[in-house]
């Protein structure tokens, strides 16, 4: 497990990653600057990693799930529907490889900025 802050403006997300292999993979990409872009209830940003697409890949996740998706070489946050969802669900626009969760999802609906940076947490 790791530790992993991701700055969205001046809210500090905090998360816990899993030791998947894209995980490990973005880990050793840290810090990672980036400029966001909003798709309903996520955001993503693309980072200077590229992963293949894990067996445990998949479209719909939990809220505050932190993903990769490897077909835009993005890593994605989840909170609510997209406009790929069927009701509430939280859908990427493809299968993507799950990375960790973000502990306090609660402050997911409130982020509004595109300035990004990812970094090791403590």
């Amino acid at each position: 497990m790791y530790n992993v802050s991701i700055r969205v403006g001046d809210i500090v997300l905090d998360c816990e990653w899993n030791d998947s292999p894209t995980a490990n993979l973005i880990h050793t990409a840290l810090p990672i600057d980036a400029r966001g872009n909003y798709w309903g209830g996520e955001i993503y940003f693309e980072i200077p990693v590229q992963a293949p697409q894990e067996e445990s890949a998949r479209a719909v996740v939990e809220p505050g799930t932190v993903a990769y998706w490897p077909a835009g070489h993005c890593l994605c946050v989840f909170w609510g529907p997209t406009p790929a969802s069927e009701g509430d669900e939280c859908r990427a626009a493809s299968a993507v490889n799950i990375v960790g969760r973000v502990i306090n999802a609660d402050v997911l609906p409130h982020l509004t900025a595109r300035d990004i940076r990812v970094e090791a947490g403590t």
